[in-house]
């Protein structure tokens, strides 16, 4: 009896550990395979007002703010996506004097470090006032973030995304491309909504056609520029009405 239980104690032992692995091993095959940032990108994380931090996030400063309170805007990036890919959106709203924080997550996950934001807050005490943003998946953790700390979190960024947690409506950005319609099927407000017409879904990044979506009209600089005209006016003038 000992050794009938014994043996079927081991022999679930050697499935429950053979289903880990499997996982772990369909787990890792999927994260290996995400999108990577392109040329412009990768020359952008070289210029002298980019730092790459040891957690492996991008600080975008050309501030010269100096009496003013100091905005700062928390990025999350879009699933399967290579960080860096979206620095040249947030070059663009670092010359609006905003300092931009890009998040290195996990796997390219932002799913797997949803308090990501907390080590630049407590990094970063010379800003004054935060912005939580992020593109898709990115997008959807940024809103769970901000939900989870309205005390510390004056406005919440969506690109291609919409709220995965009831943030105050007139507290919160959300911008897509007029193609992306998944998207846009999700959006039942009209609060704080801008569409950039003949804009796709990936263009808020530098990393190239993806899956599924859309060809756009316009290319990804003309995309982000009008999302950080939008961005920019939420974050500086303190109005949710653009």
């Amino acid at each position: 009896m000992q050794k009938t239980l014994k043996s079927k104690l081991i022999k679930g032992l050697c499935i429950a550990l053979a289903v880990i692995l499997v996982c772990a091993g369909v787990f890792f095959i999927y994260t290996a395979d995400y999108y990577r940032a392109d040329k412009t990108a990768s020359e952008i994380a070289t210029a002298e007002y980019v730092t790459l931090t040891k957690d492996g996030d991008y600080v975008i400063s050309k501030s010269t703010q100096t009496s003013a309170a100091r905005k700062g805007v928390i990025f999350y990036p879009g699933a399967k996506v290579e960080t860096k890919a979206y620095l040249p959106l947030m070059d663009k709203l670092a010359r609006q004097n905003i300092d931009c924080f890009l998040v290195d997550m996990p796997f390219h996950l932002a799913l797997l470090d949803v308090n990501a934001a907390d080590r630049i807050i407590q990094n970063n005490p010379q800003i004054d006032e935060w912005f939580l943003a992020g593109h898709s998946l990115g997008g959807a953790m940024a809103s769970q973030y901000a939900y989870e700390n309205q005390d510390t979190v004056s406005g919440l960024i969506l690109l291609g995304a919409y709220p995965y947690k009831s943030y105050p409506l007139e507290k919160t950005l959300t911008i897509y491309g007029e193609l992306d319609t998944s998207v846009q099927a999700k959006i039942d407000y009209t609060e704080n909504v801008y569409v950039i017409w003949g804009g796709n879904h990936a263009q808020f990044g530098n990393y190239g056609k993806q899956s599924g979506d859309a060809d756009a009209v316009i290319n990804a600089d003309a995309q982000q520029v009008q999302a950080v005209a939008y961005m920019q006016t939420f974050i500086l003038f303190g109005s949710w009405s653009i």
